[in-house]
C-alpha cells in the first residue's frame, strides 16, 4: 500500500480517539433518562459508568502492549471494530443489562489512545510529533468537553439512543479508511504478550477502581470495600513480582521508574483527580435548584453550555501547546496546566454565586486541561523506547484514570456526606471539595517541577540503556 499525507492519518487517528474520549462522558448527564427509559434503579445505572471505567482500565495498556508486539495499525482497526459493535448493542438495548455489557465492550476503545501516541511516533517526521500528539491530546481532551456540552441538546431533541447511534455513524467511517489509509509500522517491538501480568494487572485494577467507585453506596468500611482494597494490594504486589521476573513483560518496569515517566505518571494521578471530579460534579452543582441557597437550577442542556469555555479552552490550549513545546519545553507547559487547574478550582470554592464566575472558571480549567494533557503524552513518548511506547502511553493514561477515580470519590464523601432536608448537598460540601482539589492540583503541579529537563538533541535510549543513564525531558 503506497505510504499515506500523515494529515489523513492523524484524522483518523483523532476520530477514534476523539469519539471514545466522547463516550466517557456522553452518557453521564443522561443517566437519569437511561434509568427511567429501562426502569431500572439509580444504582443499577450507575454501572453504566462504572463497567465502561473498569474495562477502558483493564484493556488500554494491554492492548497498547498487544500493538507494539503485532501492529499498530492492525490493533487499532481490531479495536475500531470492537467500540462500533459495543456502540450498536448499546443503541438496541432492550434492558440495562445489555447496556452495561455494551458499555463493557465501548470500553475496549481505551487502547486507542496509546495505539494513536505509538503510530504518529513511527510514521511521522521527527519534527512533526511533538505537535501532533500535542493536536491529539488537544481532540481527546475537547472529546470528553463535547460529551458534557452535547448530551442534553442530543437527548431532548432525539432520544438517549442517539448518544450511540452517532457514534455509530462516525466509528463506522473510520474503520473502512483506516483500514484502508491508516500504514502499518514496521517498528515491532520483540517477545510476546505476558498473559500472566495481563491477568494480575487487570486484577488489581479492577481490585482498586471498583470499590473506588461505590465505595458511596457500600460503604467505606463495608467488607466489600476493605476486602477488594486489601485484594488490589496483594495483587498489585504479584503483579510487580511477576513483571520483574519476566523475559517479556507486559510493562518494563525499567521504563516506568525513569525519572522522566514515573514525576509525569504522578503528575497525571493527581492531575486525574481534579479533572475527573470536576467533570462529574460541576455540572450536578450549576444543576441544584436555588432553593438550596447555591445552585442556578440550570437544565441539562444548561448546564452542558456551561462548561463550554472549558470545551473552546481546552482544544485552543492544546493545539497552541504543541507551538510552545519547542520553545518553552513540556515540563513548563505541564507545570502551567496544573497551576491553572488549581487557580480554578481555588476560584470556585471562594466565587460561585453567578453563572459568568461559573463559566470563567471553566474556561480557565480549560486551558490548563489543555496543555496537561499534551505535554503528559509528549513527555512519555519523549522518554521510552519505540517498542515501549504503546504500553508507556497505556499507564499514563491509566494513572490519570485512576486518579480520577480517587478525586472523584474524595469529592462525593464531601459532597454526600452531610445533605440538608431536602436531600440536597450543602453548599459547604462542595466548596470544601473545589477546596480539596485545588490542593491536589497543586501538588500535580509541584510532581511537575521534579520532571527533570532534558537538553536539545538528545534521543531516546533502549530499556537497559535508560536504566544506566536516562534521557532528561524538558
Amino acid at each position: 500500500m503506497p505510504r499515506t499525507s500523515t494529515r489523513l492519518t492523524f484524522a483518523v487517528l483523532a476520530t477514534g480517539a476523539g469519539v471514545f474520549s466522547m463516550l466517557q462522558s456522553l452518557i453521564a448527564p443522561a443517566l437519569p433518562t437511561v434509568q427511567h427509559a429501562l426502569h431500572t434503579s439509580q444504582s443499577t445505572a450507575t454501572w453504566v459508568m462504572t463497567a465502561y471505567l473498569l474495562s477502558a482500565s483493564v484493556f488500554t495498556p494491554i492492548l497498547g502492549r498487544v500493538g507494539d508486539l503485532t501492529g499498530k495499525k492492525r490493533t487499532l482497526v481490531a479495536v475500531l471494530v470492537t467500540v462500533l459493535a459495543g456502540c450498536l448493542v448499546a443503541a438496541l438495548a432492550p434492558n440495562i443489562g445489555v447496556l452495561i455489557v455494551a458499555r463493557i465492550v465501548q470500553g475496549v476503545g481505551g487502547a486507542l489512545f496509546p495505539l494513536s501516541f505509538g503510530i504518529i511516533r513511527d510514521e511521522f517526521a521527527a519534527a512533526e510529533v511533538p505537535g501532533s500528539i500535542s493536536n491529539l491530546s488537544a481532540v481527546i481532551a475537547a472529546g470528553g468537553g463535547v460529551g458534557i456540552v452535547a448530551a442534553g441538546p442530543i437527548v431532548s431533541a432525539l432520544d438517549y439512543r442517539w448518544l450511540f447511534w452517532i457514534p455509530v455513524a462516525i466509528v463506522a467511517a473510520t474503520v473502512l479508511i483506516a483500514a484502508r489509509y491508516v500504514p502499518e509500522s514496521p517498528k515491532r517491538a520483540k517477545g510476546k504478550v505476558s498473559w500472566a501480568g495481563a491477568f494480575l494487572l487487570s486484577g488489581w485494577l479492577v481490585a482498586l477502581l471498583l470499590p473506588l467507585s461505590q465505595a458511596t453506596r457500600w460503604g467505606w468500611g463495608s467488607p466489600e470495600v476493605l476486602g477488594l482494597f486489601a485484594a488490589a494490594v496483594v495483587l498489585f504486589a504479584l503483579w510487580l513480582t511477576a513483571e520483574a521476573r519476566s523475559r517479556s513483560p507486559l510493562i518494563d518496569l525499567r521504563v516506568m521508574r525513569l525519572p522522566a515517566v514515573w514525576t509525569t505518571n504522578t503528575a497525571a494521578l493527581l492531575f486525574g483527580a481534579g479533572m475527573y471530579a470536576i467533570w462529574s460534579f460541576l455540572p450536578g452543582f450549576v444543576q441544584t435548584p436555588s432553593a438550596a441557597g447555591y445552585g442556578f437550577g440550570a437544565s441539562v442542556t444548561a448546564s452542558g453550555l456551561l462548561m463550554l469555555p472549558m470545551l473552546v479552552a481546552m482544544f485552543l490550549s492544546g493545539v497552541l501547546s504543541g507551538r510552545l513545546e519547542p520553545r518553552v519545553g513540556a515540563k513548563a507547559l505541564l507545570t502551567t496546566g496544573a497551576a491553572l487547574g488549581a487557580v480554578a478550582c481555588g476560584l470556585l470554592a471562594l466565587r460561585h454565586d453567578e453563572q459568568w464566575q461559573i463559566a470563567v472558571v471553566a474556561g480557565l480549567f480549560g486551558l490548563g486541561i489543555g496543555l496537561a494533557f499534551a505535554s503528559m503524552a509528549n513527555l512519555v513518548v519523549g522518554s521510552v523506547p519505540p517498542e515501549q511506547t504503546g504500553a508507556a502511553t497505556g499507564m499514563n493514561a491509566n494513572i490519570r484514570t485512576i486518579g480520577g477515580s480517587i478525586g472523584a470519590a474524595l469529592t462525593s464523601v464531601l459532597v454526600t456526606g452531610r445533605l440538608q432536608p431536602s436531600g440536597l448537598p450543602y453548599e459547604s460540601g462542595y466548596t470544601h471539595a473545589w477546596a480539596l482539589l485545588a490542593v491536589l492540583l497543586l501538588a500535580a503541579a509541584g510532581a511537575a517541577l521534579l520532571v527533570p529537563a532534558r537538553r536539545p538533541g538528545r534521543t531516546v535510549r533502549t530499556p537497559a540503556e535508560s536504566t544506566r543513564a536516562p534521557a532528561r525531558v524538558r
